[in-house]
């Protein structure tokens, strides 16, 4: 016992300094592993910008595609078509994302709660080629052509499920300390959560929306099996429309070198717009009194 006595300070010595160059050493690590993300995100974002500013003009913003084989034309077809897809694939998923994301954070119990999580968690992971399938089989085949609408119902899938579980985190998030004072207020339930627990989780809510805009506008394999595409301007969503995407495809596989410079043009205004949208509306929902932020 005497002879061992001595070593107890030096072991716990030796331990505690193991554990700080542990420490130290995963926390370098980390350091290392956020700061590689953020150089590889920004020699892409650098690099699309190097390829793409020399090519945005007025006639990208206000020309339709020019005659294949010749010089010029724009993105102006493809602007608006992207806009209204995921206009309509917004105004389908918005709602029920919201809603679903609701009622599994405030009201989900049991086996149906787990089951929706199940198939959200599920659709989130689907390649966009098996939605773009789905929606071909469910639109494009029953009304026998391509057309905008079924492009948004596509996108619309795939918005739903970032969309619900951002939602049920978000209102997780929110204090148990206000739907208690509310309650005690006599404040009916349904009141409070549309009243307070979700205008406290509104920024949280709104930046997974732009996660699936985001999302919805940089898709190319379900517009292509819905959508399909259309070299001219059109505000029908009954029929084929462009996109920014699928244009920007097109552009960039084909042999001429002026559609690759308006490819990459497209790129960077696609890119430009989704990060102007984003900060927008983390703009317009923020709040100094959201228990969130």
């Amino acid at each position: 016992m005497s002879a061992a006595s001595p070593r107890g300070p030096l072991t716990r010595h030796a331990t505690s300094v193991r554990r700080r160059v542990v420490d130290r050493v995963m926390i370098a690590l980390c350091a290392l592993a956020a700061l590689a993300a953020v150089v590889i995100l920004g020699l892409v974002l650098g690099y699309v910008l190097l390829q793409g500013a020399r090519h945005v003009n007025v006639a990208f913003f206000t020309r339709v595609p020019a005659p294949v084989g010749e010089r010029g034309g724009g993105f102006l077809n493809a602007l608006v078509g992207t806009g209204l897809m995921v206009g309509v694939a917004s105004a389908l998923s918005v709602p029920l994302g919201v809603a679903a994301g609701v009622y599994l954070a405030e009201f989900g119990r049991g086996r149906l709660a787990q089951g929706v999580r199940f198939v959200a968690e599920t659709l989130n992971a689907t390649p966009s080629i098996v939605t773009g399938l789905f929606a071909y089989s469910l639109v494009v085949v029953s009304m026998r052509r391509f057309s905008a609408l079924a492009g948004g119902v596509a996108l619309a899938v795939l918005m739903i499920p970032t969309i619900t579980r951002t939602t049920e985190e978000m209102i997780r998030l929110v204090p148990r300390s206000l739907r208690e004072s509310a309650l005690a207020l006599g404040v009916p339930e349904w009141r409070m959560t549309l009243g307070i627990v979700l205008r406290a989780a509104a920024p949280g809510i709104a930046t997974g929306i732009m996660l699936a805009v985001a999302r919805a506008s940089g898709e190319t394999a379900a517009l292509l099996f819905t959508a399909f595409n259309n070299r001219f301007l059109s505000n029908d969503i009954d029929q084929p429309m462009a996109s920014v995407s699928v244009q920007i495809y097109t552009y960039a596989v084909a042999p001429y070198e002026d559609w690759h410079h308006q490819a990459w043009a497209g790129a960077l205004v696609l890119v430009a717009l989704i990060a102007l949208f984003s900060a927008a509306v983390r703009l317009a929902t923020r709040s100094r009194h959201s228990p969130l932020l």
